[in-house]
């Protein structure tokens, strides 16, 4: 029986294995009828799962070819064949096929692995503490009325359309890792304010449910026109300022700081967070919360690069320590790290100790 795989379980099976015989239950997020130099008409199909995405070319000459006749973008399928690594045309499959998914298999897609299931939700489950955790009840309002109001598009929105959480539920992932740190960095730093730094990391990127998130149905990173004309940190700002004017303010008036000073520290975070002017922030930090932020948010950012790097880029050349291919965002060709120390002793060494000790008088 033909195994079941995700798009990412396949491309590291195929680093280690010339051939993998494979099946993989994707989404058609690109179709298109292209020739190649000589004339002969083929399909490139671009697929996504809830791990990565593929291209696979169905030729005129294979059963694959007719299968492609009848589909469209959005379509969920079955993809069976024997996947190899091509060279300069990246993975490719001999004598695939391709057939439409049934309801039950497309909700078991759309969910996700267990393991992937549980890992949102802890990431979901942590932003919901970290919230809880919020002093200032103008902050903390302010945070639940979003989870309340965008929290399922929260959960299934991307990160980017590249370089880092660049898939369903990526937003989610990087936005508890960066409160993680941000936590961490409060009790370093005990001069930042808290309250504020939870709210910048759940409202940096809030933006990106309009221009990074997929439909509730599909794995592609889709933009909506808000998305496009205006970009997530104008959204941001926007989003923060609509659901501040729906708060009841009865009980701010004597707040201390003034509840206008908090909101505008607020956007401020959200204006400032990509860090330098060229990265497309209107202003730059002005503040240690909205410095802090855009480090926290660049580290989180790198740190998935790399990992990323170890996990899909095939070895550039072998041995230990060997680099990887390039990775552009990260601007160097990242090199394995180096493994933990382990303490544990040789075998033989073991034994002779345990046999010294077994000897040893009992001196009570």
């Amino acid at each position: 029986m033909t195994p079941l795989q995700t798009i990412s379980e396949l491309k590291k099976a195929i680093r280690s294995r010339s051939t993998v015989e494979s099946e993989i239950h994707a989404q058609v997020e690109r179709l298109s009828r292209k020739e190649a130099s000589n004339g002969k008409p083929f399909y490139e199909v671009v697929l996504r799962d809830p791990t990565e995405s593929m291209t696979l070319r169905a030729w005129t000459d294979t059963s694959a070819y007719e299968s492609c006749d009848s589909l469209q973008n959005g379509d969920f399928v079955s993809v069976e064949g024997c996947f190899q690594n091509n060279g300069s045309f990246g993975l490719d499959a001999k004598g695939w096929t391709l057939r439409a998914l049934p309801p039950e298999a497309i909700a078991a897609l759309l969910e996700g692995t267990s393991e992937r299931r549980e890992l949102l939700e802890q990431a979901y489950e942590r932003i919901i503490d970290a919230v809880a955790m919020i002093g200032d009840p103008r902050i903390r309002a302010l945070c639940d009325h979003f989870l309340a109001q965008h929290g399922p598009r929260f959960r299934r929105a991307a990160a980017a359309r590249g370089n880092h959480h660049a898939r369903r539920g990526g937003l989610l992932e990087h936005t508890s890792r960066m409160l993680e740190c941000a936590l961490a960095l409060c009790g370093v730093y005990p001069e930042i304010n808290r309250d504020l730094m939870i709210a910048g990391v759940l409202f940096h990127d809030t933006g990106k449910l309009w221009e990074t998130c997929p439909p509730e149905r599909g794995f592609g990173i889709e933009s909506e026109l808000r998305g496009e004309l205006l970009g997530h940190l104008s959204i941001g700002i926007e989003l923060v300022n609509s659901i501040w004017r729906e708060l009841p303010k009865e009980e701010w008036s004597s707040m201390v700081p003034s509840s206008d000073d908090v909101r505008l520290h607020l956007l401020h975070l959200i204006a400032a967070h990509h860090g330098q002017l060229e990265f497309g922030s209107p202003i730059l930090p002005k503040t240690p919360e909205a410095a802090l932020l855009h480090f926290i948010d660049n580290i989180d950012a790198r740190m998935e690069m790399f990992f990323s790097s170890y996990e899909t880029a095939s070895m550039n050349s072998g041995g230990r320590g060997a680099s990887l291919e390039w990775v552009r965002p990260l601007g160097v060709a990242p090199v394995n790290p180096l493994a933990s120390y382990s303490p544990s002793l040789p075998e033989p060494i073991a034994e002779d100790l345990f046999f010294s000790l077994a000897k040893t008088p009992d001196k009570k």
